[in-house]
């Protein structure tokens, strides 16, 4: 383990911990899914098998339950000393990273992991997918083109139904986007009912306040977490995705990219390089990269989608 230097030569506020080192620090912790689970968990083109999840997520999961544990008991102490009576509120995690980093994945496997601990049998996950303005909204506004970009979100219902499940509201209410359609699915919700800890997961979680507000959804966070890796290797990803893709989902003729289908494998990566280079590398660049350091954790990966090491923020 080592400190992080930074840019200037200074320490940074996070720890190096290497690979070897970070799977040490959960060697009694034992696997509690099987190998088929973590098939079905895994994105496209994503290499994550079970010495993965044992050497990355397990002791990443025993660490969130000490985060979890930690609050319950500051919440207890912090009202005894209050002389109040309250009850404790969900945990909430921010899981942020570019598209194609695999950040999905890494949620999934979270919310599965951290349902198996005897003190969080409840755990939810919501992506900011279902926060996106309506594709007909977008056109209007003239910002299509700029889908997944900060403005493109209702930030304010965000931070509303973040806001709302932290305060222990009992029924909380999310849009549902369907990604078949490429759009927010009407009357469609999600319902999450007072979790344990609850998992947001998105492009932009981890960005401060806008310009004009006070508070950002990142605020409430207790833990953050931000997937890395080369800007090279996420486009390589992301190419790769497109063709995955390109093959199977966009064949359904209900399938809001169906006019790719038919493309040929040196169109289909033309296209999806053409995509990369004039929405999602200038978005990552400008928006969601400079967040990076902001985190609590952050997981780098190789080329080969397998984590290399992980920073944690100095307590």
């Amino acid at each position: 383990m080592t400190d992080r230097a930074g840019t200037n030569g200074h320490l940074s506020p996070f720890l190096e911990i290497n690979r070897h080192d970070w799977a040490a620090l959960a060697p009694h912790t034992r696997l509690p899914l099987t190998q088929t689970e973590i098939v079905q968990l895994r994105g496209l083109g994503e290499v994550l098998d079970m010495q993965e999840v044992s050497e990355v997520f397990v002791p990443l999961s025993r660490l969130l339950n000490l985060y979890v544990s930690g609050a319950r008991n500051l919440h207890h102490q912090t009202t005894e000393f209050l002389g109040a009576s309250t009850s404790s509120t969900p945990f909430v995690i921010g899981v942020a990273g570019s598209v194609a980093v695999g950040k999905s994945t890494v949620a999934r496997l979270l919310r599965e992991l951290l349902a198996r601990w005897d003190d969080t049998p409840r755990v939810e996950l919501v992506t900011t997918d279902g926060f996106l303005y309506p594709n007909a909204e977008l056109e209007r506004r003239g910002i299509m083109d700029r889908k997944g970009f900060p403005e493109s979100y209702d930030r304010r219902a965000l931070l509303r139904f973040v806001t709302q499940v932290k305060s222990g509201v009992a029924e909380v209410r999310s849009p549902f986007y369907s990604h078949l359609h490429y759009d927010i699915v009407p009357d469609a919700e999600i319902v999450v009912r007072q979790p344990d800890v609850l998992i947001v997961e998105g492009l932009n979680v981890l960005q401060p306040a806008a310009p004009g507000h006070r508070l950002a959804v990142s605020d409430l966070f207790d833990f953050t977490i931000y997937v890395d890796a080369r800007t090279s290797d996420i486009a390589t990803w992301y190419e790769e995705r497109f063709l995955s893709l390109q093959r199977g989902a966009f064949a359904n003729p209900r399938s809001f990219f169906h006019r790719f289908a038919s493309l040929s494998e040196d169109e289909a990566r033309a296209r999806a390089r053409g995509i990369w280079t004039s929405i999602n590398e200038p978005n990552l660049e400008k928006n969601i990269l400079p967040t990076k350091a902001r985190a609590s954790l952050v997981l780098r990966k190789n080329a080969d989608h397998a984590v290399d090491s992980v920073l944690l923020r100095k307590i």
